[in-house]
C-alpha cells in the first residue's frame, strides 16, 4: 500500500473503510520530533485540497508541526520547501502525497463514518480554535500573501474527508462546502466565540484545511453533495461530529 517508514511508532486508526490504511506515524523532520496522520490508497486517487487543489495522490495526511519547526519554516519560501522535502523524508514522491499542517498534535484526532447503503463517508479531524477563531465577514484579515512571513496562528481545523464512492470534481468542490457549514455548527454548538471579536460566534478559524479524497467505484458517480442529498447528510454529520470531538479533545483538555 505503501513504502516502509521509518518511524519511532505507528499507532492505526481503526476504520471500518476498508479502502484506505490510516495511521498516526511518529517522525523527525529537520531534527525536531512530530507525529502525522496518514491515510493511503492501494490505487492512484483524485483529490481537491484547500492547499494544493486538485490532485491525483496515494497518500494524505494530517501533519502536526510543533513550535519549534512552525517557528522554523513559518516563511513562505520555507514552507515550501517542507512541502517538497517532508513526503521525500517519509519515502513518498511529492506527486504521491499531499497533507495539512496544524499545531495540533495527532494524539488528538477524530475520527467518524457514516453509511447509507452502498454509501460510505469518513471524516478524520484534528481541531483547536481557542485562540485562533474568527467570523468571516465580520473579523479583518491581516497577512497579505505577497509579503514574506506568513500570519502566526496558534489553532486550526483540519479535516481529511474520504468517500468510496467516485465523486464529480463539482461534487468535490460542494462537499467542501458542505463540511465547512457543519464545521461552523459544531463551533456554534460548543459556543465557540470570535477571538478578535468575542462578543460573536466564531465560524472557523483564519488557517483551516480540508482534503476531499473521491473514492473509484466507477457504478457510483456523485454529482451532488448539498444538504438535501443523502451524500450531502453523510458528509454533514460525519463532519460535525468529528470536529465536535476534536475540539473537546483539544481545546477543553489544555
Amino acid at each position: 500500500m505503501s513504502k516502509k517508514i521509518v518511524t519511532f511508532k505507528e499507532t492505526p486508526i481503526p476504520l471500518q473503510f476498508k479502502e484506505a490504511n490510516a495511521r498516526v506515524i511518529y517522525h523527525t523532520y529537520d531534527g525536531v520530533w512530530h507525529n502525522l496522520t496518514l491515510v493511503s490508497f492501494n490505487e492512484r486517487r483524485k483529490a481537491l485540497s484547500t492547499i494544493d487543489g486538485l490532485r491525483e495522490i496515494r497518500n494524505v495526511g494530517n501533519v502536526f508541526f510543533p513550535d519549534p519547526l512552525s517557528k522554523r519554516h513559518m516563511t513562505l519560501q520555507k514552507y515550501e520547501q517542507v512541502t517538497k522535502k517532508l513526503p521525500k523524508s517519509l519515502g513518498f514522491k511529492r506527486k504521491d502525497f499531499i497533507f495539512l499542517a496544524t499545531a495540533v498534535n495527532m494524539e488528538k484526532v477524530a475520527v467518524c463514518e457514516k453509511t447509507y447503503g452502498d454509501f460510505h463517508v469518513c471524516c478524520i479531524a484534528t481541531a483547536g480554535a481557542l485562540n485562533n477563531a474568527l467570523r468571516m465577514g465580520v473579523d479583518a484579515g491581516d497577512w497579505v500573501e505577497h509579503k514574506t512571513h506568513m500570519a502566526q496562528a496558534a489553532g486550526t481545523i483540519n479535516m481529511l474527508l474520504l468517500t468510496n464512492v467516485t465523486l464529480s470534481c463539482g461534487a468535490m468542490a460542494r462537499a467542501i462546502m458542505t463540511a465547512t457549514e457543519a464545521k461552523t455548527a459544531a463551533l456554534q454548538d460548543l459556543d465557540y466565540k470570535s477571538t478578535p471579536s468575542p462578543q460573536i460566534q466564531a465560524t472557523g478559524t483564519g488557517t483551516d484545511s480540508m482534503i476531499v479524497v473521491s473514492g473509484v467505484n466507477p457504478d457510483i458517480v456523485i454529482k451532488h453533495t448539498g444538504g438535501h442529498t443523502k451524500m450531502g447528510e453523510l458528509i454533514g454529520f460525519a463532519a460535525k461530529t468529528a470536529v465536535t470531538e476534536a475540539l473537546k479533545k483539544h481545546d477543553q483538555n489544555l
